[in-house]
């Protein structure tokens, strides 16, 4: 049955979707499905910068995506809930399915 919404909702959900639209995100997303991470390994294990990655965890976090925990001087970041798993597990099964 077809769900209406109002058009803020609409608009929050497509911002919500337009953050998984950079492949560096998705790389970030991936990687925490394993666990927590600091930024210094998530750049060492995307062979990026720390700048770079950190802009981008910034958008993922203001989105909701992940969550940070500082702990001394470093800042180690993992996925916000089970449904952001979930999302990256149906995005990459949708995918498969193109290429069968």
């Amino acid at each position: 049955m077809f769900e209406t919404l109002t058009d803020e909702e609409y608009m929050d959900l497509a911002d919500f979707f337009k953050v998984f639209a950079d492949s560096t995100r998705l790389k970030i997303l991936y990687l925490l499905q394993e666990g927590e991470c600091p930024v210094n390994e998530i750049a060492s294990r995307l062979n990026m910068g720390q700048s770079a990655i950190s802009q981008q965890l910034k958008t993922l976090k203001t989105s909701r995506l992940v969550r940070a925990r500082k702990d001394g001087r470093s800042v180690y970041y993992r996925l916000c809930d089970e449904h952001i798993k979930r999302i990256l597990e149906t995005g990459k099964e949708h995918n498969d399915e193109l290429y069968v």
